[in-house]
């Protein structure tokens, strides 16, 4: 039965990408031609179908394609959950989407944002070596985290009188003062807007992993900093688990919450300077 499903699972992740290739030609049909209502199906003829026809699919797609294929390990997340993100991708592909994690759907990931930014931060070196090794086409970066499970209360209670951790104030780079804030991240993190943010990492099941404390509040701190027009869509896996629940609550604000679907919550973030109650001057996240 187990086999069963992940052949199944494996199969949908496949017409999953091949669903994001086609929607890489779409997405150039879209910008040809007026009306902003169409169907796949109605793409016959014309301009439209001239630019699906033409559309030239990126090598990372293809070789998700193959990779899908021949894999026995299919993502962690389910096809539900991939499907929420997805959803939000095939409308803002191509984008620049944060990965914190990095392992057997990242390849997925990228081919679902053809000709956009997508890059991954992972906090195991040995790990980031091997997943490279066999897609060197990948983007990601080493991260150290300066913080561990185990900490999580006191981190949760305390941070409201460290100045540096204030919605008003906060920033990443640099930052000591806050142990929340992700300091020593690449220039490229900090100097890019993200419209996506993924959180599926680092470890966070033992008292001296990092934990995703660190990550879920720069998240934060990186959505609301934002200057761009739209919102900022950060997903968080794994909310079953206390900590990642109780910092969601407390940084990305249950009233962000737009989905939740399995172990998965989607939150939309608008920038602080935005929103009509003051939030560039809050004291507090949510």
């Amino acid at each position: 039965m187990k086999k069963s499903r992940s052949v199944t699972e494996k199969i949908m992740f496949i017409g999953m990408v091949l669903a994001g290739l086609m929607g890489g030609a779409v997405l150039i049909s879209s910008f040809i031609g007026s009306g902003d209502n169409y169907l796949l199906c109605s793409l016959t003829g014309g301009p439209r179908s001239l630019a699906v026809a033409s559309y030239s699919p990126t090598e990372t797609q293809l070789r998700a394609i193959l990779h899908y294929a021949t894999s026995s390990v299919v993502p962690q997340q389910s096809l539900a959950e991939i499907s929420v993100s997805f959803e939000v991708l095939k409308s803002r592909a191509p984008c620049n989407f944060l990965v914190f994690g990095l392992g057997h759907d990242s390849l997925m990931w990228t081919s679902l944002n053809p000709r956009g930014t997508t890059l991954f931060l992972e906090e195991d070196p040995k790990w980031v070596q091997t997943v490279l090794k066999e897609a060197p086409e990948l983007r990601a970066h080493t991260v150290k985290y300066r913080t561990q499970l185990s900490q999580a209360d006191n981190l949760l209670s305390s941070h409201r009188s460290e100045p540096q951790c204030s919605p008003r104030n906060a920033v990443l780079r640099g930052n000591t003062r806050c142990r929340l804030a992700l300091d020593n991240l690449p220039d490229e993190v900090y100097e890019k807007e993200w419209d996506l943010i993924m959180i599926d990492a680092p470890r966070g099941y033992f008292a001296e992993a990092p934990g995703r404390m660190g990550a879920i509040f720069s998240a934060a701190v990186m959505a609301r900093n934002r200057k761009g027009s739209g919102v900022t869509h950060v997903f968080l896996h794994d909310v079953d688990r206390r900590v990642e629940k109780m910092f969601a609550e407390e940084f990305l604000c249950r009233k962000n919450l737009v989905k939740a679907v399995g172990r998965l919550w989607h939150f939309e973030i608008p920038s602080a300077a935005k929103v009509s109650d003051g939030g560039s001057n809050s004291v507090r996240f949510c």
